[in-house]
């Protein structure tokens, strides 16, 4: 397998077969200022346009932080709460059109502000023991938007508001029970893990996860009749082409066959 590495500071990326890992690397904590941001944008895009690649893992440098949000150094120098964070929105991910694959966090430390907004826009978080998460924008007169808008989504309301009203820090134990996050491991696993979920995914069907992002991206604000509606109608791309590709003969052939299926892509 060939393994090719690029840095663009403070980002490194590694593509490992159809797998990208996403390292971010600035200073002491892993802040993203703007600049930053917009690179992580421009990296993820060229992820999501990438045929070749299927799966992303997103981490930071270090055993302390995996990102503590938005460089307060930065802020104090004038960067406006409101800059040109990119094509993604800030981190790169949270309002990336068309990502339609799945982006594995592995969380190396501390999540907390915008660092823990970029983490709960993956899919699936793996923790790494002694790792924390919080909100602690309320604290500095700051809203935390992006999770006032995905946190009550994904953990039960009163949890989510208490983060979001309080600042309240929660570890790694508490957040998996919440369902936060889906793994906690040893920090000296973290990546290994992260590495075995990821290079299942890249062997999956990538027309079947394109089709069940844009499902749930494009349903979670409809009634339930009308979410059916919009997939058993094709009203959305992915799950016509899905329905249409060459990928879901496929899998029905290999079942009779029993056979491991290959998966083109179309």
């Amino acid at each position: 397998m060939t393994i090719k590495e690029t840095t663009t500071e403070p980002i490194h990326v590694t593509r490992r077969g159809r797998v990208l890992e996403v390292r971010i690397e600035r200073g002491k904590a892993n802040a993203i200022d703007a600049a930053t941001s917009r690179i992580m944008g421009d990296v993820f895009a060229s992820f999501r346009d990438d045929p070749e690649l299927r799966v992303a893992i997103l981490t930071g440098t270090g055993e302390k932080f995996f990102c503590p949000g938005w460089d307060l150094k930065a802020a104090a120098e004038g960067e406006a709460p409101d800059s040109d964070y990119g094509v993604g929105g800030f981190g790169g991910l949270q309002e990336l059109p068309g990502l339609n694959k799945p982006v594995i966090c592995a969380v190396n430390g501390l999540a907390f502000g915008g660092g823990f907004e970029i983490m709960i826009s993956c899919d699936i978080i793996i923790a790494a023991e002694h790792a924390t998460f919080a909100l602690p924008e309320i604290n500095s007169g700051t809203v935390a938007d992006a999770a006032s808008i995905k946190l009550p989504r994904r953990i039960p309301y009163a949890v989510a508001m208490e983060m979001l009203f309080t600042g309240r820090r929660i570890d790694a134990k508490e957040a998996k029970h919440w369902g936060l996050i889906n793994e906690v491991v040893p920090a000296d696993q973290l990546m290994e893990r992260a590495r075995a979920v990821a290079d299942q995914l890249a062997d999956g069907p990538p027309l079947v996860f394109a089709a069940i992002k844009e499902i749930t991206r494009e349903t979670a604000h409809l009634p339930v009749q009308q979410a059916f509606d919009m997939v058993t109608k094709r009203k959305l791309k992915t799950v016509d082409v899905l329905y249409s590709s060459e990928d879901q003969l496929e899998g029905a052939r290999a079942f009779a066959e029993k056979r491991k299926p290959q998966w083109k892509g179309k």
